[in-house]
């Protein structure tokens, strides 16, 4: 099975997007001409005598590399070129969202030295400077990891699931979440998490697990558990994930949305597709509002709670259309523990959402009442 979702056909605006130097050749060859066109993230330095022959008006160029003679040229002819960045540890003009294995590269030399941990290191260092030119480039990279991510997902029924970070491999809790998440991969659905460990990386996992038996998943369980945490070792507990990984290779897609705003925790291996953000409201509230088949939430503290209302919101307003299902996992820790239910049952009373909410005690009764109140 591959790792990728299947593409889905351009909105008309995706239309005149190029995103790889095959792509380029293709329009080049069908139309013979880049006008209007916007090229991201394609490095065109082979491609100069091309450059120096279209028609390239009103094109744009972001982050292209390109020999500087072509650069001069598709400028006078009246394209818009925004060069790249030297420097960086990310391309602000991405045309793809992130994926395991570009976040982890030199993971073999320690995580301080992968793509992820230098990214954070810079998120960090230019924040606190307050340079204006540095919150531009973050906004810029998470536009473009917008437009991607909307791209992957176009037509996809996405189901997010929601559970704090804290809940640790090798747990009976942290086997349920995988088996939830295997099973909406199985049930159709696309697996969306917040992309980072615990309850994110489990749902991940079992969305990965979901083209083989039962025997992988227990595997994976027990490789995973002797490594239960990312503290204190990031490299220990990522080393572990592609560990399981190698030796089962063919695993299913799911998405993550982390964020390098929370950047102590590091993004999960087991989700295909990485969307990572600087800016941590554009990452919430784009992945709730991309989980158009309905989120499921498993227990959690602050951040789950402010995930169930950032949820209840939209769907008690009808801001995105009709309300959403909304599935919460653990009657004791919604009723008791953190009395989140009780209030999103009052919240809920009368309106149309009163019928897309649910509440159950074990995991394994989610993905049918996704389902119920999805029907």
């Amino acid at each position: 099975m591959s790792s990728s979702i299947p593409a889905q056909p351009h909105r008309a605006a995706h239309d005149q997007e190029i995103e790889s130097l095959a792509e380029f050749d293709r329009v080049v060859a069908a139309h013979g001409s880049l006008a209007r066109y916007r090229v991201q993230a394609v490095d065109l330095t082979d491609r100069t005598a091309e450059l120096l022959a279209l028609d390239t008006e009103g094109a744009v160029f972001l982050g292209c590399p390109m020999a500087p003679e072509a650069s001069a040229r598709v400028r006078a002819s009246g394209a818009l070129v925004f060069p790249p960045v030297p420097g960086l540890p990310f391309d602000p003009y991405r045309g793809f969202v992130h994926t395991p294995d570009e976040l982890f590269a030199s993971l073999a030399d320690g995580y301080d030295a992968t793509p992820d941990a230098r990214a954070y290191a810079w998120f960090r260092r230019t924040r606190s400077d307050g340079d204006v030119f540095a919150s531009m480039l973050r906004a810029v990279h998470d536009e473009s990891v917008s437009d991607a991510l909307d791209e992957l997902l176009a037509g996809q029924p996405v189901v997010g699931v929601m559970g704090g970070h804290a809940m640790e491999r090798g747990t009976d809790a942290y086997a349920g979440a995988a088996r939830l998440g295997r099973e909406l991969a199985r049930s159709g659905f696309t697996v969306a998490t917040g992309g980072g460990p615990g309850a994110m990386e489990a749902a991940n996992l079992g969305a990965y697990a979901a083209p083989y038996g039962d025997a992988m998943l227990e595997d994976a369980l027990r490789t995973l558990g002797k490594t239960p945490s990312f503290r204190p070792s990031v490299t220990d507990w990522a080393r572990a994930a592609f560990e399981v990984r190698a030796r089962f290779p063919e695993g299913g897609p799911s998405v993550g949305i982390p964020t390098w705003f929370y950047g102590h925790e590091p993004p999960n291996a087991f989700a295909a597709h990485i969307a990572k953000y600087f800016a941590n409201a554009t990452r919430e509230d784009g992945l709730l509002a991309r989980s158009t088949a309905g989120v499921v939430f498993l227990p959690g503290a602050a951040g789950t709670v402010q995930e169930v209302f950032d949820n209840a919101t939209p769907n008690y307003y009808g801001s995105r259309g009709g309300p959403t299902p909304m599935v919460l996992v653990d009657e004791e820790h919604w009723t008791r523990t953190l009395p989140v239910w009780p209030l999103l049952q009052a919240l809920a009373r009368g309106r149309e959402m009163e019928s897309r909410i649910a509440l159950v005690d074990r995991i394994e009764q989610a993905p049918a009442a996704l389902k119920r109140l999805g029907s």
